[in-house]
C-alpha cells in the first residue's frame, strides 16, 4: 500500500507497472484453460475460496471502500456490460425466513413444465456450488460453469486493478482520501449472483426465478430493478445479528425487494410481520395478496415432490406467483383455453409441483454398499437397512416442520415396507423407484438415531428441544444420539470431487460435548456431567462406540459417573458413517433410521460421502 507522504513521481512509476501487472495475471488464467477440465475447475473452487471475507457465520465482512454494497454490484453489473441484460430479463424474485428455497424449487418446475426455458439461483449448494445455478432443472454444467467463471473473473480482477490505479493518477482524490482498494474483487455470494445473472442473460432464459440470500433490502440480488412479480415466503427469528431482534425488523428488511406497483405475495404471517409488510406494500402502491396454502387434491392423487405438510405452503406460494408471472407475460391464456379455470389447476403446474428436487430438505436415501449407484448394478444385500432422512433445518420453525415430517416418515415406513427409494448419480438429484421382495422386512428392529451438529451461532437449547418435544408428539424417540463435527469449513469452497482431509480427527470438540449435554438434559431433565476431557486418544477415529451400543436401550445410563447411553461425541462424520454401516453389517435384522440436521453443511458433507 502507498503511503500519502510519497511523491508525484513515485506513483507514475506504479500507474506505469500496472500494464505489465495485468498481462502477467491475463497470462496465468489463461493457462487454467489449458489444463484438463477437473483441474480448472478446482483451480476455479481456489479462486472462490479467495473472494471468502468472513471465518464465520457473524463475523462483519472485510470489504471495506468508498462504495456501499449494492453501489459495488452495480460497478461489477456495470463492467460486465449486464446493466441493461438484466433488465430484459423476466424475473420472480423470492425472500423469506424459511421456505423460500422450496419456494423458488416449485416455481422453476411449474413454468419448465409450461414448456420456458428457465434459471434458477438458489443458495446454499451443498455438494457443489454449481448447484446454485440450474438451468432447465439441471444444475450447470462445468464447460458452462468455468467458461463463464473465468470471463468473469478475468474481467473482474482486472477492472478492480486499473479502478485501484486510474485512483493513484488522481492526485486530487490522492490528497484528500487514504488510497484504499475501494473497488475489490465482490465477496462470495455477489460473485455467484453476479454469475448467475451473466449465465441466465447469455443463455436466454424465458423466466429466472431468483431467490435472496439474506434479508432482502441489502442483499446483493436486490440490484433487480423490475422484477416480474415478488414472493415473501415464510418468516421468522433467524440471523437476528443482522437483521434485527424482532419479527417486525426482520419482515421490513423482506420487504425491501418490493418495488413500485409490482405484484407480491406472501403467504400468511404472523401479525407483527405481516402488519409491516402491508403497510411497505401500501407505500410502493404493491398490490399484495395473501397465497392460500395448495390443496392436496389439487394434485390429483399425486405428491408435492418435496416432502413435509409445510411444503403445501410453499407450493401455494410457487402457484400464485407463476399464475401472476404468467399473467404478466402475456402467457397464461395461451396455456389456457378458459383464463378463469382456477378450479381445476393446469396439467403442467401439476407435474411440477410433482417433480421438484430439491436436496437436503426432507430428503430419504437408503444406503447401498455399493460405491456406483448405477441402478443396473443395485443388489439386495446382508447389510441390513441404513436409511438417511436429511434435512438441513437450523430454526426453530423449520426444526419443527423437520420433526413433523421425520415422524410421518417413520410411520410410513412402517406401514409401508414393500418399496423403498434407491440415490442415483444423476444431475437432477432424482431418485428410482424399486419394489423389494422381503419376507424378513417386517422382523426388522428400527432403532430412530439423531446425527446432528449446528453452527455455533445457532442456539441448541432451543432446537434441541422442540425436535425432542415435536417427535415426542408424534410417538417419534430416538434411541441414540450422535453429535459430530461437519468436515466443510466456512472459509472453502469444495466441489463434489474435492478430496476429504485426513486429519479431522485432530479438531475440537468442545462444542459437541455441548450439544451432548444439553441432550442429556433434556433426557434425563436435569443437569449431567459429561467427561470434557478432549483427548487426543479419546477421539481418534478408531475409537468409537462399541456396536452394542446402538442395540441396547439406555436403562444402563447413569449421569452421576459419566455413564451415558442416550448419546455420544464422534470424533469424525467420515468414521461415523462408516461406523454405522458396520452396526448394520454386524446385525442385518436392525434398521437404522438415521435423522440429519441442525446444518445444511452437515447435510451436504453426509450426501457427498453417501456418494462416494
Amino acid at each position: 500500500m502507498l503511503r500519502v507522504t510519497e511523491s508525484k513521481s513515485s506513483i507514475f512509476r506504479y500507474a506505469k507497472m500496472s500494464s505489465q501487472t495485468m498481462e502477467n495475471m491475463k497470462s496465468n488464467i489463461e493457462c487454467s484453460e489449458e489444463l484438463p477440465l477437473s483441474s480448472s475447475y478446482e483451480m476455479a473452487m481456489e479462486a472462490l475460496s479467495s473472494l471468502i471475507t468472513r471465518q464465520k457465520r457473524g463475523e462483519r465482512s472485510s470489504v471495506g471502500g468508498r462504495y456501499g454494497k449494492l453501489d459495488r454490484m452495480l460497478m461489477y453489473l456495470k463492467i460486465l456490460g449486464l446493466e441493461e441484460k438484466i433488465a430484459g430479463l423476466k424475473i420472480i424474485h423470492v425472500a423469506g425466513t424459511k421456505g423460500k428455497g422450496s419456494t423458488c424449487t416449485f416455481c422453476e418446475a411449474i413454468l419448465r413444465e409450461c414448456g420456458f426455458r428457465t434459471g434458477l439461483f438458489i443458495s446454499p449448494h451443498l455438494i457443489d456450488v454449481r448447484e446454485r445455478i440450474r438451468l432447465d432443472g439441471l444444475d450447470i454444467s462445468e464447460e458452462k460453469f468455468l467458461m463463464h467463471f473465468w470471463d468473469c473473473w478475468n474481467q473482474l480482477k482486472m477492472s478492480c486493478r486499473s479502478h485501484f490505479f486510474q485512483n493513484l493518477l488522481n492526485w486530487s482524490y490522492f490528497k484528500q482520501e487514504k488510497v484504499t482498494n475501494d473497488l475489490p474483487m465482490p465477496p462470495l455470494f455477489q460473485f455467484l449472483t453476479i454469475l448467475a445473472f451473466k449465465i441466465f442473460t447469455w443463455e436466454e432464459v424465458d423466466v429466472a426465478i431468483i431467490e435472496v440470500g439474506l434479508g432482502g433490502t441489502n442483499d446483493s440480488t436486490n440490484v433487480i430493478k423490475e422484477p416480474v412479480v415478488c414472493g415473501i415466503a415464510s418468516l421468522g427469528m433467524d440471523h437476528t445479528e443482522t437483521l434485527g431482534d424482532t419479527l417486525g425488523k426482520i419482515a421490513s428488511q423482506k420487504a425491501g425487494i418490493f418495488k413500485h406497483q409490482i405484484p407480491a405475495f406472501t403467504v400468511p404471517q404472523l401479525s407483527e410481520a405481516m402488519d409491516v409488510l402491508q403497510q411497505r406494500a401500501l407505500e410502493l402502491e404493491v398490490p399484495l395478496e395473501v397465497a392460500a396454502p395448495l390443496d392436496y387434491k389439487q394434485l390429483k392423487g399425486l405428491k408435492l415432490g418435496l416432502s413435509g405438510d409445510h411444503q403445501f405452503i410453499n407450493a401455494g406460494l410457487a402457484v400464485s406467483l407463476c399464475k401472476c408471472w404468467l399473467q404478466s407475460t402475456g402467457n397464461w391464456e395461451k396455456l389456457l383455453k378458459n383464463a378463469y379455470q382456477e378450479d381445476d389447476m393446469m396439467e403442467a403446474f401439476v407435474r411440477g409441483l410433482s417433480t421438484a428436487r430439491l436436496s437436503g430438505r426432507a430428503q430419504i436415501v437408503y444406503d447401498t454398499p455399493l460405491k456406483s449407484y448405477d441402478v443396473s448394478e443395485v443388489t439386495e444385500s446382508s447389510f441390513g437397512d441404513l436409511i438417511f432422512y436429511l434435512d438441513g433445518a437450523h430454526s426453530p420453525e423449520s426444526m419443527d416442520a423437520c420433526a413433523r415430517w421425520f415422524s410421518n416418515a417413520v410411520k410410513g415406513s412402517r406401514n409401508s415396507q414393500s418399496s423403498s427409494f434407491v440415490k442415483v448419480e444423476n444431475r437432477v438429484n432424482g431418485y428410482i423407484h424399486h419394489k423389494k421382495e422381503n419376507t424378513e422386512e417386517s422382523n426388522k428392529i428400527s432403532k430412530q438415531i439423531l446425527l446432528f451438529n449446528c453452527m455455533e451461532v445457532r442456539d441448541p437449547h432451543i432446537l434441541l428441544p422442540q425436535l425432542v418435544r415435536t417427535c415426542a408428539s408424534s410417538g417419534t424417540h430416538f434411541s441414540k444420539a450422535l453429535f459430530v463435527p461437519s468436515i466443510s469449513t466456512y472459509n472453502k469452497v469444495t466441489s463434489g470431487d474435492s478430496i476429504i482431509p485426513s486429519d479431522l480427527s485432530v479438531r475440537d470438540l468442545s462444542w459437541q460435548i455441548n450439544l451432548q449435554r444439553i441432550w442429556e438434559k433434556i433426557i434425563h431433565n436435569k443437569d449431567v456431567v459429561v467427561d470434557e476431557s478432549s483427548k487426543m486418544d479419546k477421539f481418534h477415529p478408531l475409537n468409537l462406540p462399541p456396536y452394542e451400543f446402538l442395540y441396547k436401550d439406555g436403562s444402563s445410563s447413569n449421569p452421576a459417573n459419566k455413564s451415558l447411553s442416550f448419546s455420544a461425541v464422534m470424533p469424525s462424520l467420515p468414521s461415523t458413517i462408516r461406523w454405522l454401516r458396520d452396526c448394520v453389517k454386524e446385525n442385518p435384522s436392525l434398521r437404522l433410521q438415521v435423522l440429519v440436521t441442525g446444518s445444511l453443511h452437515l447435510v451436504g458433507d453426509v450426501l457427498k460421502l453417501l456418494r462416494r
